[in-house]
């Protein structure tokens, strides 16, 4: 029998952190049919890939995205599949689209993720029929999904599927009652194939919509109580729990530690936000990685800090500035819809001069190191701004730099771009963090913050890391430990059959060209999103990802592109269920039915 692709020539990992090895790969119906030493028979062979001086890899997984209302409308999800990932995590921070209604969905994401309200509500108004998890399941089994769908429930959303808006964003606690159906809505989503829950517990991010605007998140109001009720479900199945500790204070850290933990008892399996080199507080790296430590080898926990491989760089509009939310002046900005009202806004002086007092306050400072020096402007109608940071324009007009950056957004509005980085600038420290065995290097937040944040392109910026440190005679992984961590590392920690290119597994896998890995993986770029027709920023580099292949098919080839079918008919991704959550025990007592 002939072989539908081969690839050949290719230095072949198998994403179990294993060495490079010359290989000959051939693969029939959708799978890895032969890994051979010698060259292989290509008679009927329809697609022959020469891989020589090339990488062959597993396809890469992202497992913190929020795809939850772009897969929905453009499954193909083409802007990941390009960049070799082939399997997505949705449902993170507590939101997902599992059980509440269209608008309750929509009010949950769409500012906190920064895609606005008026592209994603029609879409879940026309194509969320379902109010359950088995629902939830069906219609992704049924969908053209370009890379593979895996899912956790979000407390967010579970709540207001319990209790109502009006009571999941208010301090009153759930009953009983609703506390055991906020166990069973659980168990029906584990027992559908979700990965876990995700939760928040910082009050930074906030809800949309006009009924609870600029409310936390219904997780935040959580008791530790709810949480461990509903934790205690996650461990007795060996399901994930996704979660953030308070972005400013982060004390509340060390419950969670605490909860993770495995003394005496089944440990719960916490994937968490986030381990960065923040200029704002410089020394987090050290505190993310000793606290990895202390719950995994003291606590005996199953504990990881989500990382980003590559430097957190924003790009930012006018006035359209999330990080905000981190202090009271910024809140009062970005709680006015109105464009008109919050241009006016930084124009009153007593807000000015309470803004610029916050702005210095050390106690509040979340992951925005708040220096204008270091905020850089990139496009504005006024060429001579561009290239110059707030501090220098301001001192050629006199002016100080919050009040040269308000004066230019008021001017200019959105048209003034500008950027700045968070942290991950220093290359040592970034090493370590993805050197560290307590780290995730699977976080991008892709499908979210389309003006802001564009790091589709993670896995190829982890690669340069590893080649560029071994080109210099200064390594600090191998290369497939490396491509370990972005492969199966992730899958066997969320617990999905991804992750793997051996004989017999689903070919999902990447052939990357290492001389493609350049500087030119930071550029950013817009560009259009398939059917929303929204524009967003990218990083695109396609010199570096020669053919991504999902369930035996090529889903994006370099110079040819996507293939038409791609999101339109289904055989490439699928919804991947959760391989390690057990089967639920058995329950006295009536089903409480969804809400």
């Amino acid at each position: 029998m002939s072989h539908d692709i081969i690839i050949k020539n290719g230095l072949y990992f198998d994403g179990s952190n294993q060495p490079g090895q010359l290989r000959h790969i051939g693969i029939r119906n959708g799978r890895i049919d032969v890994l051979s030493l010698s060259p292989l028979d290509e008679s009927g062979c329809a697609q022959v890939i020469d891989a020589q001086g090339k990488w062959v890899t597993p396809g890469f997984l992202e497992i913190h995205s929020h795809y939850d209302a772009e897969v929905i409308a453009a499954p193909a999800l083409k802007e990941s599949v390009r960049h070799g990932v082939t399997s997505v995590t949705i449902g993170s921070c507590s939101i997902s689209m599992v059980l509440a209604d269209a608008e309750d969905c929509s009010d949950l994401f769409t500012r906190v993720e920064a895609v606005p309200r008026e592209y994603v509500l029609p879409i879940l108004q026309e194509k969320k029929t379902w109010r359950d998890a088995q629902g939830y399941r069906a219609f992704y089994d049924q969908l053209a999904l370009g890379p593979n769908v895996n899912s956790f429930l979000g407390h967010s959303e579970l709540r207001v599927a319990v209790m109502g808006l009006e009571r999941a964003t208010s301090p009153v606690k759930p009953t009983e009652a609703e506390l055991a159906q906020m166990e069973e809505l659980l168990e029906q989503a584990l027992d559908a194939g979700c990965i876990g829950l995700s939760v928040m517990t910082t009050r930074l991010d906030k809800m949309d919509g006009d009924r609870a605007w600029s409310s936390p998140l219904p997780s935040t109001f959580a008791s530790w109580k709810e949480f461990s009720r509903l934790f205690a479900v996650l461990r007795r199945r060996g399901a994930v729990m996704q979660g953030a500790p308070n972005a400013v204070t982060k004390v509340n850290v060390f419950a969670f530690l605490w909860q993770a933990h495995g003394l005496l008892r089944k440990p719960l399996k916490c994937s968490m936000l986030t381990a960065l080199d923040l200029k704002s507080q410089p020394f987090l790296h050290r505190i993310t990685r000793t606290s990895g430590w202390l719950a995994n080898k003291v606590l005996r926990g199953h504990f990881r800090w989500q990382t980003l491989p590559a430097p957190f760089n924003l790009r930012l509009e006018g006035l359209n500035v999330n990080a905000f939310e981190e202090f009271g002046a910024g809140e009062i900005l970005r709680n006015i819809k109105d464009p008109d009202e919050l241009y006016s806004k930084v124009n009153e002086p007593e807000f000015r001069a309470l803004f610029k007092k916050q702005v210095k306050a050390v106690l509040t400072k979340g992951l925005w190191h708040r220096d204008f020096s270091d905020c850089w402007v990139t496009a504005c109608p006024d060429a001579s701004k561009v290239g110059k940071n707030f501090k220098q324009l301001g001192e050629a007009r006199g002016l100080d730099p919050v009040d040269a950056y308000f004066e230019l957004a008021c001017e200019y509005r959105e048209a003034l771009k500008w950027t700045t980085c968070y942290g991950n600038v220093r290359e040592p420290i970034m090493q370590q963090l993805l050197a560290s065995p307590w780290t995730q290097p699977g976080f991008a937040d892709s499908g979210a913050h389309l003006r802001s944040i564009a790091q589709y392109n993670f896995p190829l910026r982890f690669l340069k890391y590893v080649r560029d440190a071994e080109l210099a005679g200064k390594p600090f992984m191998q290369l497939g430990h490396a491509i370990h961590r972005l492969s199966g590392e992730l899958a066997d920690f969320i617990g999905v059959d991804a992750g793997y290119i051996r004989v017999g597994d689903r070919a999902d896998l990447v052939v990357i060209n290492p001389e493609g890995l350049t500087a030119e993986l930071d550029d950013i770029h817009e560009a259009p999103m398939e059917v929303l027709g929204l524009e967003r920023v990218v990083k695109r580099n396609d010199a570096a990802v020669e053919v991504t292949l999902i369930n035996g098919k090529i889903a994006y080839q370099r110079g040819e592109y996507f293939p038409d079918d791609l999101g339109k008919q289904q055989g490439y991704g699928r919804f991947l269920a959760s391989q390690q959550v057990q089967p639920r025990h058995a329950h006295a007592g009536v089903k409480l039915a969804t809400a």
